[in-house]
């Protein structure tokens, strides 16, 4: 701290640096997203070929995770099935950030009719429960880990209508967006130049949020068996099969939950680290 810092400048300046929370955070999420791009390079056994006479065998060196009723070393499964598990979300994440932010943005710039019928669409996919309307949708739209993706981030649209809406009001309502409309500004060009840009930033920290609760919906839906058919790794899936063990091998059900959990956790860490950060700034 230097003798022209205020104390409370100098402690915003510390609490900027990331702190063992957030380190974690970004090493869990980073070895998920090693696993879901480039899985050889932390698991060298086949997901999907087992032994049978190595069925149901603790965690040990040569299994981390034990094996599986089919003998399949579950570590395997579990880095091969960071992909499917982790894209999927990245995809509903997109569908629900492109199409809820257009709503919001839409809604909240040009007010009046539109902006009450887009509301009320909203409120009705925030009156049905996420996963309620994910099962409907990809029960409709059939099973497959893409179709699950794509219920995932259409019952996901509401939330990122709600707060870019919330922001689009705020920002049209600014100096610098109503001297842009009296120099002539045409309403598109004000809502992509000047609207979006300062609109967005809010939708893209609840981004990262709903990136985690993607996560938790793709494996509940997998876990249901929605998704990709055997003997396809994912997250879900390996929860599931391992169910009906739980008494005499925990670690098929057990270790690949707490994977999920990690990952999940460390989203939302960054999460709020990404948003106490945008308020400083």
């Amino acid at each position: 701290m230097t003798l022209t810092d205020t104390p409370a400048a100098a402690r915003g300046r510390v609490r900027r640096r990331p702190g063992p929370g957030v380190v974690l955070s970004f090493l869990v999420l980073g070895l998920a997203v090693l696993a879901a791009f480039a899985p050889g390079l932390l698991a060298h056994q086949s997901p999907v070929e087992g032994e049978v006479l190595e069925k149901l065998r603790p965690p040990s060196a040569e299994h981390w995770f034990g094996t599986d009723h089919l003998g399949r070393d579950v570590y395997a499964r579990v880095v091969h099935g960071a992909g499917l598990s982790l894209r999927a979300p990245l995809i509903a994440v997109a569908i629900a950030f492109g199409a809820g932010c257009t709503l919001g943005l839409v809604s909240g710039f040009l007010g009046g009719p539109v902006d009450a019928v887009i509301m009320r669409l909203v409120d009705i996919l925030l009156a049905v429960p996420s996963l309620l309307l994910s099962l409907a949708i990809v029960a409709a739209l059939g099973f497959g880990i893409t179709n699950v993706a794509v219920a995932v981030g259409v019952a996901s649209v509401a939330a990122f209508a709600r707060i870019t809406r919330a922001e689009a009001l705020r920002v049209r309502s600014s100096p610098f967006v109503e001297a842009a409309t009296t120099l002539g500004v045409r309403g598109p060009q004000v809502l992509l130049r000047h609207v979006l840009p300062h609109a967005v930033g809010p939708a893209l920290v609840l981004s990262t949020l709903e990136f985690g609760t993607a996560i938790l919906s793709v494996s509940a839906l997998s876990f249901l068996g929605y998704g990709e058919p055997p003997p396809t790794p994912e997250w879900g899936k390996i929860v599931s099969e391992g169910r009906d063990y739980l008494a005499t091998a925990w670690w098929v059900a057990l270790l690949p939950s707490l994977v999920i959990a990690a990952t999940v956790l460390a989203t939302n860490r960054l999460s709020r680290w990404f948003d106490a950060r945008g308020e400083r700034i």
